[in-house]
């Protein structure tokens, strides 16, 4: 049983394990690191490694999407960013790459992101992804969904993700036709990822949609503030868990229909990739760490699509930090700094090494242990 705990008359609350509280066992078998396999597959689409960009305007341009689909990860762009409202959004980039952290960051965000939507410009982004021979995936909102999915469908995304702060499948609404996931997802012939969620039924009951992948966390970091404006904060480790718990209860209610996990927030070192996955995710979603890369679009500044919120931003803005080295080093290596932001997947297949397990399937059946 999960621990309760008694925090007045009446009221209790469950205690749940963020990914710092707890640590990776070694089993009694070690393997050869070159023995180990990092691939994974969505629907009909095989990736290198774990790796899912979070949709953040700050590390996702058509350019860096195909950067990272080439290095064997899955980029993602967001189809409410600003490559869909401006035409050149470097000079835009550049300004809020040059930006400080202070009370101006945020008001400059919202209205850079006041601009309207073109929708012209959603079918050019995705061809110039398509063209650099990578799989697509494009990132849209629940509240946008029904309004720009023809225009993303005609575009010839090969994978969709519906993200929000947090995405349940029982929206309920008195004023707005809510978007109704397990319809919306049955049309179509291609494969949809959503999310956040947090906790065991919201994610059954994604996964009950019809998503090929669901998407565990609100991507909390330092920078996120849904915290301290919604009061909402459920530590990762509990969250992939229960995640994955309903995941083993849906396939014995299909009888095999597998769902991918996908875990965001909380993660920006190899041992926190690692032990996202010891704890059932099947890939992380990065945001922070590939700000970091040479050639982020904004120079190493990092703010959450949710910080440009016209009346509720929930993150701070980042400025920006010099980078560490090429994507490829931050993902590949080799590494110069020990702190585990560099070589983030061979970090990964080392911890999969010292610990005897070949395949990412495998090694979600790690031991862990609480620090």
């Amino acid at each position: 049983m999960r621990d309760v705990v008694e925090i007045g008359l009446g009221k209790t609350a469950q205690r749940g394990y963020h990914l710092s509280d707890i640590a990776i066992v070694p089993s009694r078998r070690t393997r050869d690191v070159d023995d180990v396999s990092t691939v994974w597959q969505l629907d009909a689409y095989p990736f290198k490694i774990p790796c899912v960009a979070h949709p953040s305007d700050a590390t996702m341009s058509p350019a860096t999407a195909i950067e990272l689909g080439r290095l064997g990860g899955l980029g993602v762009l967001n189809v409410e960013g600003l490559w869909t409202r401006y035409e050149d959004p470097t000079k835009v980039l550049a300004e809020l790459a040059s930006l400080a952290e202070d009370e101006s960051a945020t008001p400059r965000l919202q209205e850079i992101y006041s601009e309207p939507i073109k929708p012209e410009l959603i079918g050019e982004r995705v061809r110039q992804m398509r063209e650099g021979g990578v799989t697509v995936a494009v990132r849209v909102s629940p509240q946008h969904t029904l309004q720009l999915a023809p225009v993303i469908l005609d575009a010839g995304v090969d994978l969709l993700v519906i993200q929000g702060t947090l995405v349940s499948a029982e929206h309920v609404s008195t004023t707005d036709e809510p978007l109704n996931l397990k319809e919306f997802i049955a049309d179509l012939d291609l494969p949809v990822i959503v999310g956040g969620c947090t906790d065991y039924k919201t994610a059954l009951h994604l996964m009950r949609t019809g998503a090929a992948g669901v998407i565990v966390g609100i991507g909390a970091d330092e920078w996120a503030t849904t915290d301290t404006v919604l009061g909402i904060r459920v530590p990762m480790a509990t969250a992939i868990a229960d995640a994955a718990a309903a995941r083993r209860d849906y396939l014995d209610e299909t009888g095999g229909r597998y769902v991918h996990l996908i875990a965001d927030g909380g993660i920006s070192t190899s041992g926190d990739i690692a032990k996202a996955l010891g704890c059932g995710a099947d890939a992380v979603m990065l945001g922070e760490p590939l700000s970091l890369a040479e050639g982020a679009p904004a120079e190493g500044a990092w703010w959450h699509s949710s910080a440009s919120h016209p009346n509720l931003p929930r993150g701070s803005f980042g400025p920006a930090n010099a980078p560490l080295g090429t994507l490829e080093t931050l993902l590949y290596g080799p590494a110069a700094d020990p702190s585990g932001q560099l070589n983030l997947f061979g970090g990964l297949r080392r911890a999969m090494a010292k610990t005897g397990y070949r395949d990412l399937k495998e090694f979600q059946k790690v031991s862990l242990v609480l620090d």
